[in-house]
């Protein structure tokens, strides 16, 4: 399998770490990349307008190991002139190697405010935010992604029209998850979009989301799409090692079987321990999710998932795992038990009045591109 470039940069593998938020920060990232080196492995996502107002939380956010490369970060905003602002600022400061802007969040926070997923919605805004963003990132040679969804709904399917403004305004590659909004994370991704999306979209990489749990499923879904490459999003919780897996499957390598409990359980502890020194003692109540994912699907019984989801300090959490038995293996199909959101439909929140007027947008250049109707 030839290696993925996005821009400058050149990939091990076809592979980019999803940005979620809560949960691939610096300490996640560092043990991921321990498995698949090589890869992009993208920081959660942060807000524009927090970066260029120099907000001390989100400052922290920004953090990547002293030998992370590339030093990737996920910008969401809705306000072209604020993205080009946080681009040039952070691009400046020499603190990034790669940028993905953020038009799939469905989350209600992000898109009442028309930002996320309500984004594509609007073409000329579209077109404006990317061409803020790659013109700022230009200067620096930093390459400018970009990941979305399908549509709103099955009314207001937007991928193409997103992924030709992308290609047209110099994006370097496209990710789409493939799940409308309202879908949330229910139901299964429908890959075929992908392939249509690639179809349409030929002179960037398009890289394909969702429902990838296994390294398999990875070849699968490059197969049956022909899309450039992959992001993998929750099969990855709780197993930073499925990124080894996945380097294996596109070397042509054995993949190696799912791990027993007593491999999990010291990466568990330094996992932890990595989020304290990031985050201090709140890290310890950060690492509750993340042991609830690393437990998912070993018989390790109610009692000890109870104390893992209420641990208060790393002493607590290593009495907790001294008391599993280390030879638990997973069994069959454990590795595709849904980990992390599953929830949905939902009814997307927008900004009143967000959906008039969608007639007046300007229609991308190439007119086989679908229509905002869905038509």
């Amino acid at each position: 399998m030839t290696a993925l470039r996005i821009g400058p940069l050149e990939l091990a593998a076809p592979v980019v770490l999803a940005p979620m938020a809560g949960v691939t920060n610096a300490p996640f990232r560092s043990l991921c990349r321990r498995y698949g080196p090589g890869l992009v492995y993208v920081n959660e996502m942060v807000m524009a307008v927090a970066l260029v107002y120099e907000n001390a939380k989100t400052d922290h956010m920004v953090t990547f190991g002293e030998d992370e490369h590339p030093r990737s970060l996920q910008l969401y905003g809705s306000d072209p002139e604020f993205v080009g602002k946080a681009v040039r600022r952070i691009c400046a400061a020499g603190r990034v190697d790669h940028l993905d802007l953020n038009f799939g969040c469905p989350a209600a926070k992000v898109t009442r405010r028309g930002g996320g997923a309500a984004v594509p919605l609007k073409r000329n805004l579209l077109r404006s935010i990317l061409r803020a963003a790659v013109s700022g990132a230009e200067p620096y040679g930093i390459p400018v992604t970009c990941k979305f969804r399908i549509g709103l709904n099955d009314d207001l399917v937007t991928f193409l029209d997103t992924g030709r403004i992308a290609e047209q305004e110099g994006v370097a590659a496209i990710a789409l998850h493939a799940r409308t909004a309202e879908q949330h994370y229910s139901g299964t991704a429908r890959w075929a979009a992908i392939g249509e999306l690639k179809q349409a979209v030929t002179s960037i990489p398009v890289l394909g989301n969702g429902d990838i749990w296994e390294a398999s499923d990875a070849l699968a879904m490059m197969a049956e799409t022909g899309c450039d490459g992959v992001v993998i999003g929750r099969g990855c919780l709780g197993r930073p090692w499925l990124f080894g897996d996945l380097a294996a499957a596109f070397a042509g390598k054995e993949i190696p079987p799912p791990p027993k409990l007593g491999e999990v359980l010291p990466v568990m502890a330094e996992h932890a321990r990595l989020l304290v020194a990031h985050s201090g003692q709140h890290g310890v109540k950060e690492f509750r999710k993340h042991a609830n994912w690393y437990m998912t699907g070993y018989p390790v019984g109610a009692r000890s998932r109870q104390r893992l989801s209420m641990i208060g300090s790393l002493d607590e959490l290593d009495d907790v795992l001294a008391g599993l038995d280390p030879a638990l293996e997973l069994p069959p199909g454990g590795q595709r038990i849904t980990r992390g959101h599953s929830n949905g439909p939902i009814r997307v929140a927008l900004p009143a009045g967000y959906l008039d007027h969608l007639e007046d947008e300007t229609p991308p250049d190439d007119a086989s591109v679908v229509a905002l109707s869905g038509g």
